[in-house]
């Protein structure tokens, strides 16, 4: 299989809050932001591996800062890692007011993708090639990220989580 970079990968989307969109509050309903992340994360994963995806997880969303009515949703992810058959994805949400030209970042998740086949079978994906120092340090840190999703999922024993025993349990410095 061709090896890709996270950048062919590369997906964002554009919208504005309307008021359809919003709570009680005026804000981004939680639920309809969580939406569009979905399918900003969903086009960088097809995008990778050029097969139908289909959503396995979704890492802790923390909801930072409200989106007002009126203010526009900058969405944009790409593929850090590829595994056999599932891929990981990251993606950045920075709202803007459009009045001031105001950035602020709201919020950052990842998705987990599987890529199958027509019948819904897991189906191989093409390896990532990281280009740039950021992508080469997400790439790597995926390896816990994956190792912790499988641990609270129950799919891994915690004491086969080789990566993250690197992180929570080093061994002692040899004197």
């Amino acid at each position: 299989m061709k090896s890709k970079t996270p950048t062919e990968s590369a997906s964002s989307m554009t919208e504005i809050v309307l008021p359809n969109d919003t709570n009680t509050l005026g804000n981004l309903m939680g639920g309809r932001l969580l939406h569009w992340m979905d399918i900003v994360t969903a086009i960088a994963a097809q995008r990778h591996s050029n097969r139908i995806v289909v959503t396995a997880s979704v890492d802790f969303v923390d909801f930072r800062s409200p989106v007002a009515l009126g203010e526009v949703v900058l969405l944009k992810a790409k593929v850090t890692r590829a595994f056999t058959t599932s891929m990981e994805v990251r993606v950045d949400v920075t709202a803007e007011n459009l009045q001031t030209g105001e950035l602020r970042k709201c919020n950052t998740a990842y998705y987990t993708f599987v890529a199958v086949d027509q019948r819904g079978k897991p189906i191989p994906v093409n390896p990532i090639h990281p280009e740039t120092k950021t992508e080469e340090k997400l790439f790597s840190s995926a390896l816990s990220r994956r190792e912790m999703r499988l641990v609270l999922s129950g799919k891994m024993k915690p004491d086969e989580a080789t990566h993250l025993k690197q992180i929570f349990l080093p061994e002692p410095e040899q004197e």
